[in-house]
């Protein structure tokens, strides 16, 4: 008998209710079956649902009666059952919150690491480092740079560690350009202490810890898009992404439908030409000046003059006008989606 099995059949005994469950998907035929779509607690007149996970499998309870107190039990037992293998396990502070970053802790499971370290209710971020070498050195470091003694450093890879950053106090004022400044120092103190240059993804500023997966999904997306769309620097936020994240979940066929309709074959000249592209996503990176453009180069301003004109006679846009920079810009974020 499994582990689960015996679990519900000690609840039903318990209780004095007759309790069954099925995996979701399926339709067994010893156990009754809910027909209709729902979200956490149904009925169909004679039986009343629950949803659960165990060991991240989801499955539907189900217990015999339809009253006040078989619905306070449908409520009540899916935070039971999905704890219920974390409480023979006593996990680290490390690998507890590795198990809550990447999905894979319940609910009970997250509270239990929130009271025990005193973070429930504590806004939170998190940063993913790729580090090449001396990794584990880089993370002795980080757990010296942090801020508090909440924040926590782990490893998640051969090559990538991250800091989960707690903020304790308003006066700290943690918005998105001080996270951002957060991250630009520990790449700084790693590449002054240890010789490393540091990739940082930088993910959202959540309200508390059981959303950190989303800052961390955050984080590691804006890494993956820094490569994929070879975006200069050391330090990448999920804001600067968000365009691609909501690109990337279109069909491909109707991004390459956009990008047939909006472009030409001269258009995709400049797509091909390295040259080029460097140069326009170097301007639009600076903010559209062209001072700044041409010391970031080291390009003469008459050249990147000359490279703009090109790119506005081959695609009709003039990038140096906001708008047709945007313009530019997602044009160049389709074909970039797609070539990948």
């Amino acid at each position: 008998m499994s582990d689960l099995k015996k679990t519900v059949q000690e609840i039903a005994d318990r209780l004095e209710i007759k309790l069954t469950y099925y995996p979701e998907n399926s339709r067994p035929c010893d156990a009754p079956v809910c027909d209709k779509q729902f979200e956490t607690v149904a009925d169909d007149g004679e039986y009343t649902y629950f949803r659960f996970l165990y060991k991240n499998v989801g499955y539907v309870g189900c217990i015999l009666g339809t009253g006040v107190q078989e619905r306070n039990y449908a409520t009540l037992l899916p935070a039971y059952l999905e704890g219920f293998d974390e409480r023979g396990t006593e996990l680290s502070k490390t690998e507890h919150l590795k198990r809550i970053l990447l999905g894979e802790a319940s609910s009970m499971g997250i509270y239990k690491y929130a009271t025990k370290y005193s973070v429930k209710g504590t806004p939170c971020f998190v940063l993913v480092l790729r580090i090449k070498r001396l990794l584990a050195e880089a993370l002795s470091l980080l757990e010296q740079y942090g801020g508090n003694s909440l924040d926590t450093a782990l490893q998640t890879g051969e090559d990538t560690c991250v800091l989960v950053r707690f903020i304790q106090n308003r006066e700290e004022s943690e918005g998105y350009r001080d996270s951002m400044d957060y991250a630009e120092f520990l790449a700084q103190s790693l590449k002054e202490e240890l010789g490393l240059d540091v990739h940082v993804g930088v993910g959202p500023i959540v309200r508390e810890l059981k959303d950190a997966a989303a800052s961390y999904t955050g984080a590691e997306n804006a890494l993956r898009y820094a490569d994929v769309f070879e975006h200069s620097g050391l330090v990448h936020s999920y804001r600067d992404f968000i365009l691609v994240k909501m690109l990337e979940e279109m069909p491909e066929g109707k991004l390459a439908e956009y990008l047939t309709q909006l472009t030409d074959e001269r258009f995709k000249e400049v797509f091909d030409d390295e040259e080029m592209l460097t140069t326009a996503e170097a301007f639009l990176q600076s903010s559209l000046n062209v001072s700044e453009t041409s010391r970031n180069l080291y390009m003469h301003r008459n050249t990147l003059l000359y490279r703009l004109d090109k790119i506005e006679k081959s695609t009709g846009l003039n990038i140096r006008l906001f708008s047709d920079a945007v313009s530019f810009r997602v044009l160049t974020l389709l074909y970039k989606l797609l070539k990948k």
